[in-house]
């Protein structure tokens, strides 16, 4: 593992043998200079001023309580290293009382913080993006001149940790009546027993990946608002898992009487999970899997030999992909009917046109149909949100992207927090509520706005 100056050297050298601009060095560094000794005049006054307030308070609190406020002063200031987005500022001098500091509140920098927030929000939003530790380090050094180690980087990151367990017990006053609900399969690395040496000699505890599933459930509302409401990881999509997460749901507040509607990919592990804990809700069989299914029961029968739009002639191997692209055209167009009766009468139209030719996949479809029609039940104007399961696997694919960006997660806590940073990041992008905002616990940087994808 290269040391901070070797690390430093590496960065240095990508930037000039990139797409650094043409400022000479010294130049780069005045203009650093210069503007980091702007920061340390702003940060001093605004840290005098706030101490000048607070000590002009106490004197009087003091005084009102029948005390001398001669007994409340000033003793001078110390020394902090603090980074900026600017640089490094060694020696920032910072305004103390002769007793009580750890008292007073302190508004501008905390305590013992060593970063402005700003540095801060920037690591956690590079994070949310999916860079590892050495990138945040690369990443942080371009942006304030200053290389933190990597225990530093890594604490920035443990920040989140703290907010994500606010958000995932936060109580649910508003209980959506449908509920989108899969799960995500990640690796986490999980120690075997076992320890092997180094290159350097040192005794290393063995590591291996496991399969772990991240379970997560989507709420949606009748005016169509949508969001998360929550997420853990497990072993397995079983009955135990599913019950243990509708479990969390409802001690958190969710009233089971008012959710009518579950949809899934058709998990087995669920129905004994919601007969216990959703007693009065229906399920929804994503109807994208359901017709995805499909494709295993095709036998290709009296096969086209020529182009029903172009009426060009087929070859074989032509007239096999044209038949599967016809039927789940077919198919499709049976969940995007306005109404349940229209529906069924374009069931029954499809079962006429294809019985004959493709036999099993007509009965495969009209398995247990009546559970991918449930979502009828609601307004038109929710079928496209919750008919399928794609609301929830739009999120999951760019939780996958960052997933795979960092390979194996060294822990679950590590995906749990990458998972939340996500969700707070996606419920940003597309103003979907309020929800899962955290900006009470640490700021989130600011994104645009963009439109759903369309289902």
């Amino acid at each position: 593992m290269p040391r901070i100056a070797e690390l430093k050297d590496q960065v240095d050298r990508i930037w000039y043998a990139s797409f650094h601009t043409n400022l000479t060095d010294t130049l780069t560094q005045q203009l650093r200079q210069h503007a980091l000794q702007g920061v340390r005049a702003a940060l001093e006054a605004a840290l005098s001023e706030e101490l000048t307030s607070y000590h002009a308070m106490l004197r009087a609190a003091t005084s009102a309580a029948g005390r001398s406020p001669s007994s409340v002063r000033r003793a001078g200031s110390h020394p902090r290293r603090v980074l900026t987005s600017y640089g490094l500022i060694r020696d920032l001098h910072v305004p103390k009382l002769r007793s009580g500091n750890a008292e007073r509140p302190w508004q501008i920098l905390t305590r013992y913080q060593l970063a402005m927030q700003s540095v801060l929000d920037l690591a956690l939003y590079l994070y949310t993006l999916g860079l590892s530790i050495r990138d945040l380090q690369e990443a942080l050094y371009l942006t304030s001149g200053h290389l933190l180690s990597r225990e530093a980087v890594n604490r920035v990151t443990i920040a989140a940790r703290s907010p994500m367990q606010v958000w995932r017990e936060r109580p649910l006053t508003d209980t959506p009546p449908i509920l989108i609900v899969d799960g995500v399969w990640v690796q986490i690395l999980e120690a075997t027993g076992q320890t092997f040496l180094d290159r350097s000699g040192h005794e290393r505890v063995e590591m291996r990946g496991v399969e772990r599933v991240v379970l997560a459930v989507l709420g949606v509302w009748e005016d169509g608002r949508h969001e998360i409401l929550h997420y853990e990881a497990t072993d397995a999509e079983s009955s135990e898992s599913w019950s243990a997460v509708l479990a969390s749901l409802k001690r958190r507040g969710l009233d089971p009487d008012a959710v009518r509607m579950v949809v899934s990919d058709g998990t087995t592990g669920l129905p004994a999970a919601l007969n216990e804990h959703l007693p009065a809700a229906q399920q929804q069989r994503c109807r994208v899997h359901k017709i995805r299914g499909l494709s295993r029961q095709f036998c290709y029968r009296d096969l086209l030999t020529t182009d029903p739009t172009t009426h060009q002639a087929l070859t074989f191997e032509q007239a096999r992909r044209l038949r599967p692209l016809q039927v789940t055209t077919d198919a499709q167009a049976i969940f995007e009917a306005p109404t349940r009766t229209e529906a069924l009468e374009r069931l029954a139209t499809f079962q006429t046109t294809w019985g004959q030719l493709e036999g099993q996949v007509v009965r495969l479809l009209r398995k247990d149909i009546a559970l991918s029609l449930t979502f009828y039940q609601f307004d038109v104007s929710l079928h496209a949100l919750v008919r399928s399961t794609n609301l929830l696997e739009r999120f999951f694919r760019e939780f996958r992207t960052k997933a795979d960006e960092i390979g194996s997660f060294p822990n679950e806590l590590t995906c749990l927090t990458v998972f939340h940073l996500i969700v707070v990041r996606d419920h940003a992008r597309h103003d979907h509520g309020k929800v899962a905002q955290t900006r009470g616990h640490y700021p989130r940087p600011h994104a645009r706005r963009s439109k759903n994808c369309a289902t």
